[in-house]
C-alpha cells in the first residue's frame, strides 16, 4: 500500500511573520534564507499579500514588487509562490473595478506570483468570482478560500421552564447558519467558478478538531480539486485540528517553521512531521533543508525582538531528524493520535497541549477561545478602549459582539469585518455609558457594512435596522463605477511625477496614503543621486525634517498604538476642554476620535495629517 503524501504550504515569510512579528521582517533577512528555501521542497510558499504590501512600504521603506521579484528569482520555480488577497478589495479597503483587479493580477503574475488565495470577509461569492476568472485567464492558480466562523453564542437563556409555562412549549434555539453544509456549498460554488484549490481558511484558529474532521471530510467528498487547511494556534486548537485534517484526507496543510510557528501563528512543521511519521503520512518537504532555514530563522527572530511578545520565553530548540523525544512526551504523541482516531476531542487536545507545553510554545489564549473572536480583533478593541480611557468596559464590549454581529447580518469575523464589529461594540458601550440609545454613534465603516457596500451578508439585515443606521432601508451595494483612481501628481518641490511606472501607479491605487510617502522618498533619492553625480560635494547632504530641539516639559498625548494620523482638529495656543476631540487616528484599519483627558492649552503638535507614528509616540504637548 502506497504511503499517503501531504503537501505543505509554508507561511513563514508572510502569515508567520505577520501573525507573530507585525510583518516587520526586512528583505535583508529574507535574502539570507532564500538559498535554503530553494531546496526545501515546499509545494507552495506564501510570500506576499495580506499586510505585506502595506507594511513593507509603511514600516520598512521597501518595495512590495521588489520583494516578490527577489523571492521568485531565488526560488527558480522550485516552489509555487502564493499571495493572499481580499477578492475585490485586493490588499486595500475599498472594492476596485475590474480594470484595477486585472492590472494588479497581471503585474503580480509577471513578477513571479503563481497562486492567489482569494477570500471575502462576508463569504460573498460575488466578491471573488471576477478574481478567480482573471487569475485563471492570466495563467495563475486561483485558490478559493472559504472563511471559517462560528455562530454567535446564544443570549443567556431565561430560567428553565419559563417559555414552557408561558407558551406550553420549549424555547426554540436560534437557527445555525455556519453549518458544515454552509462551508461546503461555498467551496462548491468557488470550484464551479474555476478555483483550482479550495482552502478552509480559519483565520482565528476557531476550528475545533471535531469540526476539522467533519468539514474536511465533507469537502473531500464534494469537491474534486485539492483541499487545503489553514489555521492558527491562538486558542489552542491548531495542532490538534491539523492532525484531524490529516486523518480526514486534507491534501495541503499550512505550516510555519519552528521559530515562526505556534502561538497566534499556524502550527510548526516540525511538530506536524513528528505526528505524520507515526501516522504513516509522508510530508512532502526536505526536512534537512527545513533545518537549515530553522537555524537561520532564530537569528531573524532576534532581529524582530522589538515586536516579539515571547522573546524572553521562546520555545526550546528542536530538530525532528536528530532529537529524540523524552519517553513521556513521545507517549503523549501516541495518545493524541489514538484519541484523534477515536474521535476523542478532549483527550486529543490535552495530549497536544502537553506536547506544546514541553517545547515551550505559548499557552492557549483563553480570552480568544471563550469569546470566539480573532486575536487581532481583541487587541484592537483593547486599544480603542485604552484611547477612550475606558478599559474597564472591555468585558461589556466583548459581550456585545454577538448582538452587533446579528444586527449587521451575522458577518464572519475576519479583516476588515472583525475590526468593524469590534469597534462598533465599543461604540455601543460608550453610548450606554453616556445614557444614549444603542448605535447613536456608528463608525463610517459600520454604516458602509450595513448599507451593503461590503457585499451581501450571510443573513439579510433587517430593513428597519438598516434605516436606523443609514437612513435608507434598501441595500445599496458599492458602485465600482464611482471609483476614481488616485491622481499621479507632480511633486512640486521635485518637479517629477510621484509614480514613475505602472507598478508604482498600482501601489498608489491600492494604498494611496502609504504609497504617497513611500514614492516621494524614492523620487527624493533619485534626485539626490543625480545631484551627487553632478555635484559630488553635495552628495553627503541628507534630506531630513528638522527635529524639535526644545525639551518636552508639559503633559503629553501619546499614540495608543502604531497607526496613522488622519486629521488634526486643534492648533498651538488653543485652549481645550476635557473630552474635546483633538485628532482622528487610524489604527488596525479603523478610525478613532482621540479626545483630551485634561483641560489645558495646546503647546506643540508633533505630527501632521497622513503621518505614520509608533506606539507611545508623542502627538501633542500641553502647556
Amino acid at each position: 500500500m502506497a504511503t499517503r503524501k501531504l503537501k505543505i504550504r509554508d507561511l513563514t515569510l508572510r502569515d508567520g511573520q505577520q501573525s507573530l512579528f507585525a510583518t516587520r521582517l526586512p528583505q535583508a533577512e529574507i535574502d539570507k534564507l532564500l538559498p535554503y528555501y530553494e531546496n526545501a521542497g515546499f509545494y507552495i510558499m506564501e510570500v506576499w499579500g495580506g499586510a505585506v504590501p502595506d507594511s513593507v512600504m509603511r514600516y520598512l521603506d521597501e518595495s512590495p514588487w521588489d520583494r516578490l521579484r527577489s523571492v521568485s528569482k531565488a526560488m527558480k520555480g522550485k516552489s509555487l509562490l502564493s499571495a493572499l488577497s481580499r477578492g475585490r478589495n485586493l490588499f486595500g479597503y475599498v472594492p476596485y473595478p475590474d480594470y484595477v483587479l486585472r492590472g494588479f493580477y497581471e503585474e503580480a503574475i509577471k513578477n513571479g506570483l503563481n497562486v492567489m488565495r482569494i477570500f471575502d470577509a462576508l463569504n460573498d461569492i460575488d466578491n471573488v468570482k471576477e478574481s478567480i476568472k482573471m487569475i485563471n485567464e492570466l495563467g495563475g492558480i486561483a485558490d478559493g478560500a472559504v472563511c471559517y466562523t462560528v455562530d454567535p453564542k446564544a443570549p443567556e437563556a431565561p430560567k428553565p421552564g419559563f417559555f414552557a409555562r408561558l407558551f406550553g412549549k420549549k424555547q426554540e434555539e436560534p437557527e445555525l447558519i455556519f453549518t458544515d453544509e454552509y462551508f461546503v456549498e461555498k467551496a462548491k460554488e468557488m470550484e464551479r467558478l474555476g478555483a483550482k484549490i479550495i482552502t478552509l481558511k480559519d483565520m482565528a484558529g476557531l476550528v475545533t478538531p471535531s469540526r476539522a474532521a467533519s468539514i474536511i471530510s465533507k469537502l473531500k467528498a464534494n469537491v474534486k480539486v485539492p483541499v487545503d487547511f489553514h489555521t492558527h494556534c491562538t486558542p489552542g486548537y491548531g495542532l490538534a485540528s491539523s492532525i484531524m485534517a490529516i486523518l480526514n484526507g486534507v491534501d495541503i496543510l499550512d505550516t510555519n517553521i519552528w521559530w515562526f510557528g505556534g502561538g497566534s501563528a499556524a502550527p510548526a512543521i516540525e511538530l506536524v512531521y513528528v505526528f505524520a511519521q507515526k501516522m504513516g503520512v509522508e510530508i512532502e518537504a526536505n526536512m534537512e533543508a527545513v533545518g537549515e532555514i530553522r537555524d537561520r530563522l532564530l537569528d531573524a527572530r532576534k532581529v524582530l525582538a522589538a515586536f516579539d511578545l515571547n522573546k524572553d520565553h521562546m520555545q526550546r530548540p528542536f530538530n525532528p531528524l536528530t532529537d529524540k523525544l523524552p519517553a513521556d512526551v513521545d507517549a503523549q504523541v501516541d495518545r493524541a493520535i489514538a484519541a484523534a482516531k477515536a474521535g476523542d476531542e478532549e483527550t486529543l487536545l490535552d495530549a497536544c497541549h502537553k506536547v506544546e507545553e514541553y517545547f515551550g510554545f505559548p499557552k492557549p489564549n483563553e480570552i480568544v477561545k471563550n469569546a470566539e473572536v480573532p486575536g487581532g480583533m481583541y487587541s484592537n478593541m483593547v486599544a480603542n478602549l485604552r484611547a477612550l480611557h475606558a478599559e474597564d468596559c472591555l468585558n461589556e464590549a466583548m459581550s456585545l459582539i454577538p448582538m452587533v454581529r446579528r444586527d449587521a447580518g451575522l458577518v464572519p469575523l475576519v479583516t476588515p469585518t472583525s475590526q468593524i464589529v469590534g469597534a462598533q461594540a465599543v461604540n455601543v458601550v460608550m453610548d450606554r455609558r453616556k445614557g444614549q440609545p444603542d448605535y447613536t454613534n456608528c463608525s463610517n465603516q459600520f454604516i458602509s457594512l450595513v448599507k451593503g457596500e461590503y457585499g451581501h451578508t450571510p443573513v439579510a439585515i433587517d430593513p428597519e435596522f438598516r434605516r436606523k443606521i443609514t437612513k435608507d432601508p434598501v441595500e445599496r451595494p458599492y458602485d465600482v463605477s464611482t471609483y476614481k483612481a488616485p491622481a499621479n501628481p507632480v511633486v512640486e518641490e521635485l518637479g517629477v511625477k510621484l509614480a514613475s511606472n505602472g507598478e508604482e501607479e498600482l501601489l498608489l491605487a491600492l494604498l494611496p496614503t502609504v504609497a504617497n510617502t513611500f514614492l516621494k522618498r524614492r523620487r527624493q533619492e533619485e534626485i539626490a543621486a543625480k545631484a551627487a553625480t553632478e555635484a559630488p560635494a553635495a552628495a553627503k547632504a541628507e534630506v531630513k525634517e528638522e527635529a524639535a530641539t526644545e525639551a518636552i516639559t508639559g503633559p503629553t498625548l501619546k499614540a495608543p498604538m502604531g497607526g496613522r494620523v488622519v486629521e488634526i482638529d486643534v492648533k498651538p495656543g488653543q485652549a481645550v476642554k476635557r473630552g474635546q476631540k483633538l485628532l482622528v487616528y487610524e489604527a488596525m484599519k479603523m478610525e478613532n476620535d482621540i479626545e483630551s483627558d485634561m483641560e489645558g492649552v495646546i503647546k506643540r503638535i508633533f505630527v501632521a495629517p497622513d503621518q505614520v507614528v509608533s506606539t507611545d509616540e508623542v502627538l501633542i504637548e500641553f502647556e
